[in-house]
């Protein structure tokens, strides 16, 4: 399968498996609660913790134990901090697993200088680089978020659908951004499609005024945004309109969120549309019932896939009859795919008796789990537009 990573790293910072009390497993939630993307991973890791919570209230896993959430920060963009806190998380809380990273830069460093080498599973809801594909994880890197290799060509379809044959593209300067616009180009050109530029933009800058220009030199009336909500993403956008640059911006998962719709406002309707992961499936209405209750938006960015990491996290363990690491990362595909009872957001308790009780199950979850693959989501996508205060749904795919 995946290639051992070298003895090197693995001795580095090897630590034995979890020792937490024996009512009690840690668990890592490594999200970027500061950074660009800050705004929607509260709601994450609240999905997260909602599926623990239904974990810990059935009284069923592994003969009574809990599971404790430890949160940790990964920034998104900075691997060397994200690395420190996964450290933190598997040497001090001695956890388990980990939900998340969740940029896909973060996810990638974690996952070679960290969790690899110390035979932790991690299962991102949101890191979507292609390269993640092939990283050599030793089947530890999990993801419920599909890869960009998908939504690249969704992109394109759907920006082609619209008559729109000539763009320009913009991304963060980082894996995501660049895996992203990769995709999206050689699926748009094999349309017939013209990119007249493809230029990387930086997050943190106070003024995007020179980068705009570029872009819009370039001669498109459309541009294509693959950044982030609460840093470059949006002030490209915001450059762009107060210069009144584009058209129509065409948008992707990393620019899903409210506070891009609450710092632009009006000037976005009608304007912009785009891509995020999600599903028009059973488990999805579900599990918006379940957030409701809960206090919290179940159709925010990558917050039923995070419901989804962290059942899936639960579910293995007791499927291993363990909370050993590599137990838990051998039990994953089996929870996940058939053959097994479906279980659907809210019946962690059903699941968690019928794999005591020696069953199997399907978890289809909140967004239809199959781990396909290096144990990757097959995943579906919400195509939406941007009207009235809101992203309106316009279909699924």
């Amino acid at each position: 399968m995946k290639k051992l990573m070298l003895a090197t790293a693995a001795s580095a910072l090897l630590v034995a498996a979890p020792a937490a009390k024996a009512d009690t497993v840690n668990v890592g939630i490594l999200l970027g609660f500061t950074g660009p993307i800050e705004s929607i991973t509260p709601t994450m890791a609240a999905a997260a913790e909602l599926a623990f919570s239904e974990v810990n209230e059935s009284g069923l896993l592994l003969d009574g134990m809990t599971i404790n959430a430890v949160r940790a920060d990964s920034t998104c963009t900075d691997a060397a901090a994200a690395t420190s806190a996964a450290e933190r998380l598997i040497t001090t809380d001695e956890v388990a697993a980990i939900v998340g990273a969740d940029c896909s830069g973060a996810s990638i460093a974690v996952a070679n200088n960290v969790a690899i080498p110390n035979g932790v599973v991690m299962v991102s809801p949101s890191s979507t680089s292609p390269a993640l594909t092939t990283i050599d994880d030793d089947g530890y890197f999990f993801r419920t978020a599909p890869s960009d290799a998908r939504q690249g060509q969704v992109v394109a379809d759907i920006v082609w659908e619209r008559g729109i044959e000539t763009v320009a593209v913009t991304y963060t300067n980082n894996d995501y951004g660049r895996g992203l616009s990769e995709a999206f180009i050689a699926a748009f050109e094999e349309y017939g499609g013209t990119v007249v530029i493809n230029a990387a933009h930086e997050d943190g800058r106070a003024d995007y005024s020179a980068e705009v220009g570029a872009l819009s030199a370039a001669g498109a009336d459309d541009l294509v945004v693959f950044g982030y909500v609460d840093q470059g993403g949006r002030g490209i956008i915001q450059a762009s309109i107060d210069i009144d640059a584009f058209q129509n911006f065409v948008l992707a998962d990393g620019m899903f969120g409210q506070s891009l719709i609450d710092a632009i406002g009006s000037e976005l309707y009608g304007r912009a549309f785009g891509t995020v992961p999600g599903s028009d499936l059973e488990g999805a209405d579900v599990f918006l019932s379940l957030a409701e209750e809960a206090g919290f938006d179940g159709s925010s960015s990558f917050a039923g896939e995070s419901y989804d990491a962290a059942a899936l996290v639960a579910l293995a363990m007791q499927a291993a009859g363990s909370t050993d690491r590599t137990a838990i990362r051998d039990a994953m595909f089996s929870v996940a795919n058939e053959p097994g009872e479906e279980i659907m957001p809210g019946e962690l308790a059903k699941a968690l008796e019928i794999l005591a009780n020696g069953g199997e199950v399907n978890y289809v979850g909140a967004t239809g789990v199959e781990l396909i693959g290096p144990g990757e989501a097959a995943g579906r996508y919400r195509i939406y537009e941007v009207d009235d205060g809101a992203f309106q749904t316009i279909e699924f795919r």
